[in-house]
């Protein structure tokens, strides 16, 4: 595989890649992304919960279809994303604060501030 040197595509920023996966983290310093990133985490930890509550039904409904099962898993998305940014449980704080930690302690790697 073939990589591009970053001057030559243009894109700024771009300070170079690492298996694939870009070394760029400059998105991640902003407050707003933090919390944007923990919101959606929280919406799709909350999803997934709902999915398992909804497998694990006791019977067979009277009229169960494909269909319906689309449009139930569909309004379960909404409800999750509406669960996370109206009535959190907390995943999402705490996410962003771990986050926060950790871009704190990794600006700065020898100047010991990554150290408790």
């Amino acid at each position: 595989m073939t990589q591009i040197p970053a001057s030559t595509t243009g894109i700024t920023g771009v300070t170079g890649t690492a298996g694939g996966v870009s070394n760029d983290t400059s998105r991640l310093k902003s407050d707003a992304n933090l919390a944007a990133a923990g919101e959606r985490f929280e919406a799709i930890f909350t999803g997934m919960m709902l999915k398992s509550m909804r497998s694990a039904k006791l019977a067979d409904g009277l009229f169960d279809n494909k269909a319906g099962e689309q449009f139930r898993d569909m309004f379960d998305g909404k409800i999750a994303e509406s669960m996370a940014q109206h009535s959190p449980m907390g995943i999402a704080r705490a996410m962003t604060e771990f986050l926060a930690k950790t871009q704190g302690s990794a600006a700065a790697p020898g100047d010991g501030a990554g150290t408790p």
